[in-house]
């Protein structure tokens, strides 16, 4: 029997009998990909549950407890710790650190668990030799060279681990699907099945993901959807700093960060962010301001970096790195319009320092300064950290969270906090930190440069 195909749309599942170049749903390029359609089985479905519906009170929650990774700022962006039977996506760009991380807390986790670490990219002794770089000695951790999904599963019947990592999804195939690795009736195959272990079985699985060069996790949009957590890797390989995001997570916050180190022997923890993104810094250097950005409950303290420059093409050039482009762009036409800075007709560079990305508009307000003082040459002073929004009127407009922001840079010794007017009026007092209000974007201007 001839096998039929359609092409999906990774983006939106839009269905097509023939390749498009063009998506005509979502209007998305080169997104369709062909998926074998898996004859439905015959004899229709049991309509007789496995077990009866439950009050809300009545159902344990015993099995939602929480197991350490051995790292604390891995923990931090679960929620609190390893979920048992949850079901973790971990993408990031290669040679991020996505692999090094899984097999560093394969030694705190193997103390307690048995763990199955399946790979279809590496050799067992390529695995070996980084795990004795890492000094990972657990008895308990256990290699499997495989990407056929039927021997996985005889393999995890065999060994009954507590907790599986497979590296990568888009290496795993599943023979009853007629396609090639990495493609969506794949992915989409193996993730379910790799779910379906997970939650019969109360077993936890990380599965590592491959990015495109959007930096989204290949493959359907459904794979992050089926997942209960889906955490990403960001940071530039040039740089040494690594920022573990969560994107999205039933069991914790989305909104939290764990930061690290990649050093010779690893990843190792940063416990204070603030800390490491503000060492080096130079004092008394124009067009440099620091800001303080929430990511999830911890403030964290960032550098903005700004060159302006006079230009020599026709139109001036603006680039960022860290900071939403489009944001800085908007900030560059409201400095001209309400701070009588012609400085429209300047090349305008903006940088995070340490490769972080901020996208929340509190910042918004050290990136004016920033470009201001890098505009007159002139420096801010060292102990100044500005937050707020700034609005298309030059306005500045009040932020979440101030007081902890405010508590974080007195913490780190700095005597002056520049906040929106409007958030002074439900501030408490802060002795070891001056906290100046301003209205608008010219008043800070002309009062700190």
């Amino acid at each position: 029997m001839k096998q039929k195909t359609v092409f999906v749309c990774t983006e939106c599942g839009n269905k097509s009998p023939k390749w498009m170049g063009k998506c005509t749903m979502c209007g998305k390029w080169n997104t369709m990909e062909e998926e074998v359609i898996s004859p439905a089985p015959s004899g229709g479905f049991s309509l007789a549950p496995t077990e009866s519906p439950k009050k809300i009170k009545e159902i344990d929650e015993t099995n939602e407890s929480r197991q350490s990774t051995g790292m604390s700022e891995f923990d931090r962006v679960l929620g609190g710790g390893l979920v048992k039977g949850s079901f973790v996506l971990v993408g990031g760009d290669p040679g991020i650190g996505k692999s090094t991380i899984l097999l560093q807390i394969c030694e705190f986790l193997g103390k307690t668990s048995k763990i199955l670490y399946v790979s279809g990219e590496e050799s067992p002794t390529q695995i070996k030799l980084r795990a004795e770089r890492l000094k990972i000695k657990t008895e308990n951790l256990k290699i499997y060279s495989e990407t056929n999904m039927n021997y996985v599963k005889n393999a995890i019947a065999a060994e009954k681990p507590d907790i599986i990592i497979v590296d990568s999804v888009q290496t795993m195939v599943s023979p009853e699907i007629g396609s090639s690795p990495g493609n969506v009736s794949q992915i989409k195959e193996v993730t379910a099945t790799l779910m379906r272990i997970a939650k019969d079985n109360n077993i936890s699985i990380f599965l590592v993901g491959h990015v495109t060069k959007d930096g989204a996790i290949a493959g359907p949009k459904i794979l992050e959807h089926m997942v209960d957590t889906v955490l990403y890797f960001e940071g530039d390989n040039q740089q040494v700093y690594r920022i573990l995001r969560a994107v999205k997570n039933r069991f914790g916050s989305t909104n939290e960060i764990g930061v690290f180190e990649m050093e010779s022997s690893g990843l190792r923890q940063v416990a204070n962010p603030s800390e490491a993104l503000l060492s080096g810094r130079p004092d008394d250097s124009p067009g440099s301001c620091i800001t303080c950005t929430m990511e999830g409950t911890r403030p964290v303290l960032a550098e903005i970096q700004a060159l302006v420059s006079p230009t020599n093409f026709g139109n001036p050039r603006r680039m960022t790195q860290g900071p939403d482009l489009n944001r800085v762009l908007m900030l560059l036409a409201v400095m001209e319009k309400q701070s009588g800075l012609h400085i429209s007709s300047y090349d305008s560079y903006v940088n995070i320092v340490g490769g972080f990305k901020i996208s929340e508009t509190a910042s918004d307000l050290g990136i004016v300064l920033s470009l201001a003082s890098s505009f007159r040459n002139r420096a801010l002073d060292s102990g100044i950290v500005a937050i707020g929004e700034v609005g298309l009127t030059g306005e500045t407009r009040s932020v979440s969270l101030l007081e902890a922001r405010i508590s974080e840079a007195e913490k780190m010794g700095f005597k002056t906090c520049i906040i929106p007017y409007i958030n002074s009026k439900r501030l408490k007092k802060f002795n070891g930190i001056d906290v100046i209000p301003v209205r608008n974007i010219r008043d800070a201007i002309n009062k700190f440069l």
